[in-house]
């Protein structure tokens, strides 16, 4: 029956799979589209589906680590699971049953000890069910919420009883309305005859609204923790990769809330719960920085600093570091590489190194034309960096001709100073997406960087960004020495000559190169995934909560002004 559904994934029941699985099963899972794209977000999972159609089985084989073909109330638990499933899905799959009761308490004594089920279930609440029947139009159809294949039907209150009746423990549901114009057209009509039968407007049309609702239930939920975090506006992705991305990820724990808002707007909004406030890149200065940090100790925050550059970055832009709280005046700092915790611990005992990663990896699609390479520059305020490495640019240019194409963004100076017809600039671009996509359409990225204090202490993102896209790196030993593996994860260099050789070499064995491109992806996979990174972030929160008493102590003795 799956067969004939959409071979893509619900993008909503994607973004509640928890990222810290091991191990997932997925019920009905068709082609194994939804399977796919998780494993995407975390490949080292082992995904397992049961599947009744025999073609669409015959596919999501292709895509997941193992399939059942068969029914599963009549094979439940059909896979070896000694550590138990991190999470079981029904996405629309439920109300095909003929007992999904039995089943969900089946699979319930499968799930590991604080595993989740996430359900994605049609509401027969919906309005398009009682219009119809008003109108005498209901039949059944092919697919959607008139499955002619529909067996059982729920609402959100007998949908959750079920799930506590498997005894699961809630944690959220998601209502997924569409086309709430025509709802609130219908419930309109409907108003005097909702009155009449002394049902709220609102009420009805909350429950009306949506076509379909995302349950997530766990087995033993942890404690809820609200993460609130600000954020600069985005530019070159440093937002995303520091905030918005981690934050997703963390997001994937139903027992995580996490959001993100103007710092004006930090407020709590769940009561009794603990709470992290985490200040993206804050200049927090004197007196105007004394008010920011105490109006949130008010609100009972534990304050985190999210910072991934070198203090002198701030003096060297004239900041009175006598002056900065950014560091000293919060209970917590967190950052992206060892050698920046080591300069921060200086002004505060309390950091974290969370190295940059990625959420998810990328569709690939270079290495298209192995006679025409491209290569990437995308980079800000890179002009020491690049400039001594541009005569060899051109040389190499020069020689190879158009077999050599440049995709520059941002940086116009770099695409001016190429002497070459076969480039392209782009000065700018929307969003992230757009940076990666643009990076993805490259065969090798040049990453130059001058050996200085200060770009020691930068990570390796660059080189991660484009391993997940599975474009070669060309990157200098500074900084990326310490995650690339020269000729086998990428080309390193030191120097203009260096440089010439390893851009020659990349050029004359195209397949080569895209084999270090590979193996660049596999180490992506393997190691920097933000995947990997959620259990100790959550861990580290929630210890600094346990912790707030000591810490707020320790902050007074750090910045006793803050207390006064």
């Amino acid at each position: 029956m799956h067969a004939q559904y959409p071979g893509f994934a619900n993008p909503e029941l994607l973004e509640k799979i928890p990222l810290t699985a091991r191990t997932i099963l997925d019920v009905g899972c068709a082609g194994g589209a939804l399977g796919a794209d998780y494993l995407r977000r975390n490949p080292s999972c082992r995904v397992l589906g049961i599947e009744r159609d025999e073609a669409a089985a015959a596919q999501a084989r292709q895509r997941l680590t193992e399939v059942f073909t068969g029914d599963v109330e009549e094979t439940p638990m059909p896979f070896e699971a000694p550590d138990g499933i991190d999470c079981i899905i029904y996405g629309d799959v439920l109300e095909h049953l003929v007992d999904p009761w039995a089943v969900l308490k089946a699979h319930a004594r499968h799930l590991s000890p604080q595993g989740t089920v996430l359900v994605c279930m049609p509401n027969i609440e919906h309005w398009s069910f009682v219009a119809r029947l008003l109108t005498g139009k209901f039949d059944y159809e092919d697919q959607g919420l008139f499955d002619r294949t529909h067996l059982r039907w729920f609402t959100p209150r007998t949908m959750a009883r079920a799930l506590g009746e498997a005894g699961l423990e809630l944690s959220d549901a998601m209502p997924r309305p569409i086309a709430t114009d025509q709802a609130e057209q219908f419930c309109a009509v409907m108003a005097p005859v909702l009155e009449a039968l002394g049902v709220d407007q609102q009420d009805y049309f909350n429950r009306a609204a949506p076509l379909q609702v995302i349950w997530r239930a766990r087995k033993a939920a942890p404690a809820r923790l609200e993460l609130t975090a600000t954020m600069l506006a985005p530019q070159g992705g440093v937002s995303d990769v520091r905030v918005i991305e981690p934050l997703r990820a963390l997001r994937t724990d139903s027992s995580l809330y996490g959001n993100i808002v103007s710092e004006a707007a930090l407020q709590p909004r769940l009561e009794d719960t603990p709470r992290i406030a985490i200040l993206h890149r804050p200049l927090l200065l004197g007196e105007a920085g004394l008010r920011r940090v105490r109006a949130l100790l008010e609100k009972d925050y534990v304050v985190v600093s999210e910072f991934d550059d070198h203090p002198m970055f701030m003096e060297e832009r004239g900041v009175n570091l006598d002056e900065l709280l950014t560091f000293r005046g919060v209970h917590a700092v967190q950052t992206s590489t060892p050698v920046l915790a080591e300069a921060l611990l200086a002004e505060n005992p309390e950091v974290a190194v969370f190295p940059n990663g990625v959420f998810e990896l990328p569709p690939v699609h270079n290495f298209q034309d192995m006679e025409h390479l491209s290569l990437f520059f995308g980079a800000l305020n890179r002009e020491k960096d690049w400039m001594p490495l541009m005569p060899v640019l051109n040389e190499v240019a020069r020689a190879v001709g158009d077999r050599l194409r440049f995709r520059v963004l941002y940086d116009q100076g770099f695409y001016e100073a190429l002497e070459t017809p076969h480039k392209s600039f782009e000065p700018t671009l929307v969003d992230y997406a757009g940076y990666v996509r643009e990076l993805g359409a490259a065969d090798i990225s040049f990453m130059p960087l001058e050996d200085t204090p200060f770009n020691r202490a930068k990570s390796d993102l660059k080189f991660i960004e484009a391993g997940a896209s599975r474009v070669c790196a060309l990157a200098s030993r500074v900084v990326y020495a310490g995650a690339i593996q020269d000729g086998k994860t990428g080309a390193l260099f030191t120097g203009p000559a260096e440089l010439r050789a390893a851009l020659l070499r990349l050029l004359a064995y195209p397949e080569a190169t895209r084999r270090l491109a590979d193996g660049a992806r596999a180490y992506v996979a393997r190691e920097r995934m933000l995947a990997y990174q959620v259990a100790a972030r959550a861990q580290w929160y929630r210890g600094l909560w346990e912790r707030r008493a000591e810490l707020n102590e320790a902050l007074r003795a750090r910045v006793p002004e803050l207390f006064v």
